[in-house]
């Protein structure tokens, strides 16, 4: 994937108030820096944190890099969500781990490897000292939300609902599908929202009949779990699959199963979003769960977003940011689509 270059919404907590900034313009980093609006200057980057009482989230990146570091630019830190926890919670700071100089002096500061692999570590701008275990020899997205988490939570605040579920998402350990037939699957994204390990849904057709295509962490929800609730839900006429776990779970509850068929997508998919101008607001898989969900019972889903969403929302609806459908595309690539237009 090649690093986007993209524009953001900025946005600054001071005072645990949040003042909204205009777009600017993403800084020209390398494509090992992601999209992250780092900091060059240690000495800045401190000072700052001391004036915002924000810890320092120090990357350690080889630049130009090897096929890890790009990776590691393009692939973590371009997801909008993940840049938006970074420059929301901390004060970034990037220093180049193969250069001298002032990088040099920081990196032996920090006792750090030179021409290594990234290496990330959360510091209080007080002391100087890390708060949290730093974090090397993990590439993954996983492994960066939970090191940003802890980091969050050590400086004394709450993760924020966005950043849980995207972990849950990034989490998943036994991805499987199935699909399930019922009266309406309007109704059927709705209910199957509220199920633990549930991690996206699509209403659909096959075989002439209304299903919900439903995706779930197995190792969170099992199969006899999901149907069962699926049922008291009346959310699970039929169950469409070529699982023989899903077959032998549908059994027990005395709900037939047939030979999964073709699958069509309905034109009109997480109906309660459609019919919203949430309809062209970026979400990953399990925001758009629990938007859907939220949106049927005529609440408030805002506590599902970032505020970086909410910013793009309320500029969607004023009419300053073109709408484009996005319901069920991917959330990045969405996301950096419409903030270029």
């Amino acid at each position: 994937m090649n690093k986007y270059i993209t524009l953001i919404i900025g946005l600054l907590f001071i005072s645990s108030s949040l003042i909204s900034q205009e777009w600017i313009s993403m800084p020209d980093f390398p494509e090992e820096l992601g999209d992250v609006n780092w900091n060059r200057s240690y000495e800045t980057a401190i000072a700052k944190a001391k004036g915002l009482n924000k810890p320092v989230f120090i990357l350690f990146q080889e630049v130009p890099g090897c096929a890890t570091c790009r990776n590691y630019g393009n692939d973590l830190l371009t997801h909008p969500l993940v840049v938006e926890a970074i420059e929301t919670y901390f004060v970034p700071l990037a220093i180049y781990n193969n250069k001298g100089g002032s990088d040099g002096d920081i990196l032996w500061k920090f006792d750090e490897p030179s021409w290594n692999n990234p290496v990330s570590r959360i510091i209080d701008p007080n002391s100087e000292k890390d708060i949290t275990k730093r974090l090397n020899g993990k590439y993954d997205m996983a492994h960066l939300i939970s090191f940003i988490s802890v980091g969050i939570i050590e400086s004394g605040q709450l993760i924020p609902d966005y950043l849980d579920l995207l972990y849950q998402e990034v989490t998943t350990v036994d991805l499987r599908e199935t699909h399930l037939s019922m009266y309406c699957f309007w109704s059927g994204e709705k209910n199957l929202a509220g199920l633990q390990g549930v991690v996206a849904t699509r209403a659909g057709y096959m075989n002439g009949t209304e299903v919900v295509k439903v995706k779930y962490d197995a190792s969170k929800v099992s199969e006899e779990k999901l149907i069962s609730y699926a049922s008291q839900q009346k959310c699970a006429d039929a169950v469409y699959t070529n699982d023989k776990r899903e077959e032998k779970a549908a059994e027990k509850f005395k709900i037939k199963t047939k030979s999964e068929g073709k699958f069509r997508a309905d034109g009109e998919p997480k109906y309660y979003i459609y019919k919203s101008d949430y309809r062209y607001l970026p979400m990953t898989n399990l925001q758009a769960l629990k938007v859907n969900a939220a949106l049927s019972k005529q609440v408030s889903p805002n506590e599902y977003l970032s505020p970086r969403q909410l910013e793009l929302l309320k500029r969607l609806k004023d009419g300053k940011v073109k709408k484009m459908d996005v319901i069920d595309k991917d959330f990045s690539i969405s996301w950096h689509s419409i903030v270029l237009l």
